[in-house]
């Protein structure tokens, strides 16, 4: 009856105990071990009598029609059980449902289920009281096992569901529970959830985004799909309005905004908001045509606008929802007042918008505007000589100290009949119309009680819009700003080798073997996966283990010698897979919430058809042959280079390489890594992203250029969203601060986004090939902490250091072998990565490089500093052991002035590492850490 009416049968089931009265107990007493609250089983392994006998209950189960398992107490279970019995199941049924309630368990007893094949696992948001920031790690920890499930009303209880109550569980899970009878009145508002639930469907496939920072007075949470909009729950106090620029700041790209400036909640303190995809900035072309403005007077002078980039020759790097500060220096001789407007647009509208610009101090004058959209904006400066303002100014002066203003008062009335009479075809009718207006009340008052009315505040607004604009000059041309996507600030990024995916070193990784791994990674925390090069690989040249000559039959070779007879660029290394596969692998990937990056590699194997194709793209030399690539002192016997000024390579060459990367934005990918861009030429870079990003504002570029400081910085203003750096060779505590002021307090802030990598296939560092365990710990939490952006290459949660003798080079590399990794290895830091990674979601003052402050320590073996987002609303501490061998214990000196507090008052904080709040008392406290158990204090700070 229940599958006639299209409804599905979930039974509960508690597989490790009965009662200890159950007659099993007695058939098989062997398979028990008896407690205060039942017997439980012995389950010991996925091949036993236990698991066996289960198995047989659950596919008798299944024949007699039930669909599903709501597995009590799933923790309590091995994960290998739970493999073997779900995966037996599904093989029955493929679309039998497993649920697992973990409520209540420990954090590493929920992540041990990850990948046993649950399909939702329950999560504890009907305890939420709407404050706790507890809520974001049970939806991260419960996330990573499988799609959220969740619960109206706390088990047992037996009273009816809020209102409130309902929402949040309809959103919040995946899969919804109903577990409470509702209220007559309620029957309609489910109908509803239900019915948006439907209409969504697609969206709650998807993991829920907590939106909002912690301790915010909204909470907000959001399902959304990349360009095609999505869905949002607002929880506040009743009837409290959500202004739409708090949904732009933490909604960034995937609002596409409503056009309404404030938002109603219920009278439950709820809105469920539907969104739309955002309208992306599409560019027709890289000549922007300036404005025209006519410097009418060069009394005034518009100096040290910011920001900028070398006076607007690059533009600006922000993040859709950023606010954009604007200052500039003013000046203008004599005792003439001025005014100013900050004007800005997005460069596919027409109009300018407008605000007006305050003095701040010296000269210096300031506004600010929000980027809501994905692409180029642009903006500029008006100012102007105000004469009327300059007349209040003075007359106001001199009526205060008695002086005769009876002249000064005809002269205010010339000033508003020249208003007056031209303003009509410049301002508009209703703004002609309020000067005449006044211009009327003026002339109806007696000569000496004009003043009051020529010097209200009303007035002075009034004459500021409509007064033609004396001596007006404009900066020109506008100045521009890039507004990327989120993650070109924020991201974690795990890099692997796909071909090394299978478990066995002789086998042949597939893009489906990365698809089994997406849940490892997901746990993690990482949202980006980044693959070096998947095209075919040379066979001429080709290297053997650890980079020799002579390679056996069997040796992969490196796929960084791209081309072969397969093909080159766009094709793909026959063993990983088709691109059937590979576009499975791209939805696979972000239906866990990971984005793809691939590696462009402008190089080619010697038997690369493009050499055979295109010859006239290479340098030959006399004997006919081509110069292999060198880095000295290492040699790539297998590479040869293209030349890109060749006669015949300009500019074919450069066309075929802008589209190798758009044939791969067709595929689905949206971030380049791009190989040593600082040996190709830089002009190419800045056509080539700028064709590219024309078209697909969101796709970004990430430069691998250990280079000189000025290369790189140069590499990013021509487009490079993200780029490499050298942390990962600042050891100490002064190269760490010096590197950092350097990134955040100078020109770089502007435009270059570190990414702080602490290994790559290329680079083990020596640091980490001796400092065990400990420094692998200091490390990631020194990248995870310092920067927006950080990344590990498979291996570096297993503390693998192993290297070649006196080189920063892996032994056994993957750059030229197949490895089989053991992702239990004992001594991971698996969870210590999870958890770095959950501190970054949750406190947006990790989420970019910016906003440090380096604060006093008495021991320079601790680097001791503070991370703060824009308007302070949230606040880290970071102490972190720069030594992996010994204890260090320094002095620290919390910034209690940073809160407005003396040096003897509280400061409350939240242990982000170890789980646990306490209060500071007093400015001065001791900190000891030990690198064997954990390097780094990480504290949440409030007032």
């Amino acid at each position: 009856m229940a599958h006639a009416r299209d409804l599905s049968i979930v039974l509960d089931i508690c597989i490790d105990r009965v009662s200890p009265s159950a007659p099993l107990t007695n058939e098989h007493p062997d398979w028990f071990v008896h407690a205060d609250d039942g017997a439980a089983f012995r389950l010991l392994s996925d091949t036993d009598a236990v698991t066996d006998w289960w198995d047989e209950r659950i596919a008798l189960w299944q024949s007699l029609g039930i669909d599903g398992f709501r597995c009590d107490s799933a923790h309590r279970v091995p994960a290998m059980i739970w493999a073997r019995l779900i995966g037996a199941a599904k093989r029955r049924n493929l679309n039998c449902c497993f649920i697992a309630d973990c409520l209540g368990a420990a954090p590493h007893a929920i992540a041990a289920l990850a990948g046993c094949g649950f399909d939702y696992a329950l999560s504890s948001s009907c305890w939420w009281d709407g404050i706790g920031s507890w809520i974001a790690d049970d939806l991260d920890r419960v996330g990573a096992i499988a799609a959220i499930g969740t619960l109206t009303v706390p088990t047992g209880d037996a009273r009816p569901p809020s209102d409130r109550a309902i929402t949040l569980a309809s959103f919040v899970g995946n899969l919804w529970l109903l577990n409470a009878k509702p209220q007559v009145s309620q029957m309609e508002q489910i109908r509803r959830l239900n019915v948006r639930r439907q209409q969504h469907r697609v969206l709650f496939q998807t993991p829920v985004v907590l939106r909002s920072p912690p301790a915010a007075s909204i909470t907000l949470f959001a399902r959304v799909a990349s360009g095609s909009g999505g869905i949002v729950l607002a929880l506040t106090s009743p009837g409290e309005p959500i202004p739409e620029s708090v949904l732009v700041t933490w909604l960034g790209e995937a609002f596409g905004g409503t056009g309404a400036s404030v938002h109603q909640t219920d009278e439950t303190g709820t809105l469920i908001l539907d969104i739309t995809a955002p309208r992306v900035i599409r560019r027709k072309g890289n000549t922007l045509t300036p404005a025209k403005v006519a410097v009418k007077a060069p009394r005034i002078a518009i100096e040290a606008v910011s920001p900028s980039i070398e006076a607007g020759r690059f533009p600006v790097k922000r993040t859709v929802g950023d606010w954009i500060n604007v200052e500039a220096d003013l000046i203008c001789d004599g005792h003439g007042r001025l005014a100013a407007d900050l004007l800005w647009r997005a460069v596919d509208d027409a109009d300018w918008q407008r605000a007006p610009m305050a003095l701040v101090v010296n000269d210096r004058w300031a506004a600010q505007f929000q980027v809501k959209r994905l692409g180029r904006y642009e903006f500029t400066i008006e100012a102007w000589i105000d004469r009327f303002g300059a007349f209040v100014d003075e007359v106001a002066k001199k009526s205060a100290a008695g002086v005769p203003v009876g002249l000064e008062l005809v002269e205010g009335m010339h000033l508003v009949e020249a208003t007056a009479a031209g303003s009509a075809n410049r301002i508009g009718q209703a703004s002609a119309a309020a000067v005449n207006d006044l211009l009327a009340a003026l002339r109806d008052q007696p000569e000496t009680e004009r003043l009051p009315l020529l010097i209200a505040p009303a007035t002075t607004a009034l004459m500021r819009d409509a007064e033609h604009r004396h001596a007006l000059l404009r900066v020109d041309p506008p100045l521009p700003i890039d507004a990327e996507r989120t993650s070109a600030r924020f991201a974690s990024w795990y890099e692997l080798f796909p071909r090394s995916q299978s478990g066995s070193e002789t086998r042949h990784g597939t893009f489906d073997d990365v698809i089994s791994q997406l849940p490892r990674i997901r746990a993690m925390g990482f949202d980006v996966l980044y693959f070096p090069p998947i095209h075919p690989i040379g066979r001429r040249n080709r290297k053997g283990r650890n980079n020799s000559l002579t390679p056996s039959e069997t040796d992969p070779g490196s796929p960084y010698a791209i081309g072969s007879v397969e093909g080159g660029h766009t094709t793909l290394h026959p063993e990983l897979g088709n691109f059937d596969d590979f576009r499975r692998l791209i939805d696979a990937a972000a239906s866990q919430g990971i984005e793809i990056a691939l590696d462009f590699a402008i190089q080619c194997a010697p038997d690369h058809p493009w050499l055979r194709e295109h010859p006239e793209w290479f340098n030959w030399r006399p004997d006919g042959t081509i110069r292999y690539a060198e880095n000295p002192p290492k040699k790539y016997e297998d590479i040869v280079n293209v030349d890109f000024y060749a006669e015949g390579a300009m500019p074919s060459l450069w066309v075929a390489l802008r589209d190798v990367v758009a044939f791969w934005v067709k595929q689905g990918v949206r971030i380049f890594r791009v190989d040593n861009p600082h040996t190709k030429p830089l002009p190419f870079w800045e056509w080539m992203i700028g064709d590219i990003r024309s078209r697909n504002p969101e796709v970004m570029f990430l430069a691998e250029a250990f280079t000189k400081p000025k290369l790189m910085y140069r590499l990013a203003k021509l487009g490079f969203s993200q780029s490499y750096t050298y942390f990962t060779w600042r050891n100490t505590a002064e190269e760490l601060r010096a590197y950092m002021v350097e990134l955040t307090t100078m020109a770089p802030r502007e435009f270059f986004r570190p990414h702080f990598f602490v290994n790559t296939p290329d680079i083990n560092p020596l640091f980490l090939q001796s400092s065990g365990r400990p420094g692998f710990l200091l490390r990631a939490a020194l990248a995870a902490t310092l920067s927006g952006l950080w990344g590990v290459y498979n291996g570096f949660e297993l503390c693998e250091a192993a290297g070649l003798p006196g080189r920063e080079e892996y032994l056994d590399s993957e750059k030229y072998q197949i490895r089989a990794w053991d992702h239990d290895r004992p001594g991971n830091i698996i969870a210590e990565i999870t958890a770095l990674n959950r501190m970054r979601r949750q406190n947006p003052a990790l989420q970019s490089h910016l906003g440090i402050t380096f604060l006093p320590c008495s021991n320079e073996q601790v680097l001791f500093f503070e991370k703060a987002n824009a308007d302070r609303s949230n606040v880290v501490l970071a102490a972190i052991s720069l030594d992996p061998f010994n204890l260090q214990t320094a002095e620290i000196e919390l910034p209690l002035w940073r809160f407005g507090l003396a040096d003897d008052a509280d400061l409350h904080a939240e242990d982000l590492a170890r789980d646990f709040a306490f209060v500071w008392h007093g400015k001065r406290q001791i900190v000891s850490l030990d690198p064997h158990e954990l390097p780094y204090c990480i504290w949440r700070v409030r007032a």
